[in-house]
């Protein structure tokens, strides 16, 4: 009887302005998180996230926002994503000093 009642509902009803609202959280709180990491670039890097993400302990508080307010997959990719764009800049940065010489 149950199962029954269960199977009957709407259970395709998607509601997209809950996925909407949630989605922009996660992307405002990342964007916090990763505007914490660019200021406090010459802070020593005390904890780890992802992917071998390093931050300082200053960013904490905006870190639990950003693992709050995003699945676990997505703060994964976005560790990814970041310590990659980082990386790649690094790399940029230093063929283009070794140019100058």
């Amino acid at each position: 009887m149950a199962l029954e009642t269960y199977a009957s509902g709407k259970r395709d009803e998607v509601h997209t302005d809950v996925l909407f609202k949630a989605r922009q959280a996660c992307y405002k709180s990342r964007d916090e998180f990763y505007a914490c990491l660019d200021k406090q670039s010459d802070k020593k890097p005390t904890e780890m996230g992802f992917a071998g993400l390093l931050y300082p302990v200053e960013c904490q508080s905006s870190r639990n926002e950003f693992v709050k307010n995003c699945r676990t997959s997505w703060v994964k990719h976005f560790d990814r994503q970041y310590c990659k764009t980082k990386s790649l800049k690094r790399l940029l940065d230093d063929k283009e000093s070794r140019r100058a010489v």
